[in-house]
């Protein structure tokens, strides 16, 4: 339920999947697959996004419910 958190985050900032794929420098396609996974996250794709949100890897992956931890 990884791609649940990561839309979660995208929203909660008002951001589309365009803005996301565009820091990432992907595209919007391959940032969708991440979202519904479908595609598994690469771990430098990983800390990018956790860098982004302003959380930690644990987070999105699940391992915690507490985004500073």
């Amino acid at each position: 339920m990884t791609n649940n958190r990561l839309r979660d985050l995208r929203t909660d900032k008002d951001l589309k999947q365009k803005d996301v794929a565009d820091y990432l420098n992907c595209s919007q396609v391959a940032y969708s697959h991440y979202e519904l996974g479908k595609r598994d996250i690469p771990t430098e794709v990983l800390v990018a996004l956790a860098k982004f949100y302003g959380t930690t890897t644990d987070y999105i992956l699940r391992l915690t419910d507490n985004p500073n931890k």
